[in-house]
């Protein structure tokens, strides 16, 4: 049985000022974290100071397999201090909750929402 499951990223990056766009589904895997880990680098690379807010579409998002929530954890030391805002998008109560955690990993702020056009507003502001 094969199933659905991945992460994608966009980037835009106009000096130090980054915007990334995520989708995840299904359960992520270490394979996943593994093709984007270098987009992440690659994007944040040169920029001293940057300025970067996510979005997070999360709305077929299932969990993690148990060495990707590592990878995830790993991301957020690696790169949490970099983040100014994260919004994630979901509909099921633990991945709000999971939003709470994620405030532990990020220097800026994390939320959850439950309208994606409420997240998109909140980043710009």
């Amino acid at each position: 049985m094969s199933y659905v499951h991945g992460i994608s990223v966009d980037v835009d990056r106009v000096d130090g000022n980054i915007f990334m766009e995520c989708t995840a589904m299904g359960t992520l895997t270490h394979a996943d974290y593994e093709k984007i880990m270098p987009l992440l680098d690659e994007a944040l690379e040169g920029v001293e100071e940057p300025v970067v807010n996510v979005y997070v579409d999360g709305a077929e998002f299932k969990g993690w397999e148990l060495q990707a929530a590592w990878d995830e954890i790993n991301l957020g030391w690696k790169h949490g201090k970099k983040l100014n805002k994260v919004a994630f998008y979901g509909n099921s109560h633990w991945q709000e909750v999971m939003s709470r955690v994620g405030n532990w990993f990020v220097s800026g702020e994390f939320r959850y929402f439950d309208e994606p056009l409420d997240a998109l507003t909140w980043l710009r502001d």
